[in-house]
């Protein structure tokens, strides 16, 4: 019975696109840019009441004043017994920039030659309609589902804030969880990426005319540039970024992917001093088979040894702070990676609605880009990214994804989840 009313409520997503078109036009409408962010109150309300509408019992709590997260469940009429899902997605986009480069107006959704265009559309207020869509067309449909069906709109995505991990924080469980971020509708998994600043502090301020004491023999002046000093770490850091690119490899990223970027840099006073204080902001790209606290560690354990090698940087080491729960807060962020399990059942499950609704099976892989999935993962939920909407079109200038594509994910959650929330569990 459930195979049929599953089928129905497909045919639906069919033949009333129009109103998923109009569902996501609700969601583009509200401008929920990050940065500057605190601005999606108004958007999760919107959220908030579809999802009561569809019989769930939500909660809509800040994480931020005016940023809050909405985390629901519809219980399943057997949910002892049978599997439970997560769905998961972030609310806010990313910024705009100049609107003058838009031909369409980025918080008005506009329809031509079959795409959908605004911002947010492929990242991912897409995939955010479509799971919103696909709950409401198995409620009307009468599909019953025996097990947990677990629906999360986060917070922060963009700006690599803790929308998702104070999800985790706060306590989620389920068998199984889809974060449909932006994959082109491919079963993806991830590498991880953490930021950190690395510092290096002289003890004692010295005026610039001292500099030649410092450099010459004779000079009696123990000190240094904090700047210069920190030039030996960032060799440093080129120096271990060569090595595991020749010594750390996994399969899906090209060679080399594992990066670590110096992106920012910041230190010394005035002209008329010697720089006391150097900052280097550094982003850290690492592969699924790794975690960040190993990888930071590592980085730890080899800037270190070039201190040692140095007589002031080893007498005054850097110091290290990792991460963050914000990049407008903290200017740190955290995305643990995510690993796929090709023999995990829900990957079957998955895999085989998109393969009967699309009559291949889809592509798997990794994705280039992060999401929320990995603090997912990290709290021990088999997790996988799946959503509509291209990698090239996220934070794009006139972005935009196919409306085809829109509807065809439709289609598979809606079977997907008729299937997953009514097996039993243990009989997976």
């Amino acid at each position: 019975m459930v195979k049929k009313e599953q089928v129905k409520a497909q045919r639906m997503a069919e033949e009333r696109q129009d109103e998923l078109i109009e569902l996501l036009g609700r969601l583009i409408a509200y401008p929920t840019v990050s940065p500057p962010a605190r601005n999606t109150s108004e958007a999760q309300a919107f959220v908030e009441g579809r999802l009561k509408a569809c019989g769930f019992e939500t909660e809509r709590w800040e994480v931020y004043p005016g940023d809050p997260n909405v985390t629901a469940v519809k219980r399943g009429t057997a949910s002892d017994a049978h599997l439970s899902l997560l769905l998961n997605g972030h609310i806010d986009v990313a910024e705009v920039g100049d609107d003058r480069e838009w031909k369409h107006d980025p918080f008005r959704l506009t329809l031509t030659d079959g795409r959908a265009y605004g911002r947010g559309v492929a990242d991912m207020k897409g995939g955010l309609a479509g799971m919103l869509f696909a709950i409401q067309l198995l409620e009307e449909a009468g599909v019953e589902l025996k097990g947990d069906l677990l629906f999360q709109s986060v917070i922060g995505e963009e700006a690599g804030e803790a929308g998702t991990r104070a999800c985790v924080e706060r306590g989620c469980d389920a068998d199984f969880a889809v974060v449909a971020d932006t994959s082109a509708l491919a079963i993806q998994g991830q590498g991880g990426v953490i930021t950190g600043w690395v510092t290096v502090q002289s003890p004692v301020t010295y005026h610039d005319g001292m500099r030649s004491r410092m450099l010459h023999a004779g000079g009696g002046v123990h000190g240094a540039s904090a700047i210069e000093k920190m030039t030996k770490l960032i060799a440093g850091l080129q120096e271990l970024e060569r090595h595991w690119a020749v010594t750390k490899s996994y399969p899906g990223f090209a060679p080399g992917s594992n990066t670590i970027n110096p992106a920012v840099i910041e230190g010394g006073r005035h002209a008329a001093f010697v720089a006391d204080h150097c900052a280097l902001w550094i982003t850290v790209h690492f592969y699924p088979d790794e975690d960040y606290e190993s990888v930071t560690a590592e980085i730890e354990e080899h800037l270190l040894r070039v201190a040692q090698a140095d007589p002031w940087l080893r007498e005054h080491p850097p110091a290290f702070r990792w991460g963050g729960r914000s990049m407008l807060e903290e200017r740190g962020e955290i995305f643990p990676a995510l690993r796929l399990d090709p023999e995990n059942a829900g990957f079957h499950a998955l895999r085989a609605a998109h393969a009967e609704a699309f009559g291949a099976a889809p592509e798997v892989g990794m994705s280039p880009s992060v999401t929320d999935a990995g603090w997912l993962g990290r709290a021990g939920i088999p997790t996988v990214i799946y959503g509509p909407g291209r990698l090239e079109q996220a934070h794009a200038v006139d972005e935009s994804a196919e409306v085809k594509e829109l509807v065809d994910f439709v289609k598979v959650m809606i079977g997907f989840i008729a299937d997953w929330c009514n097996r039993p569990k243990g009989r997976v």
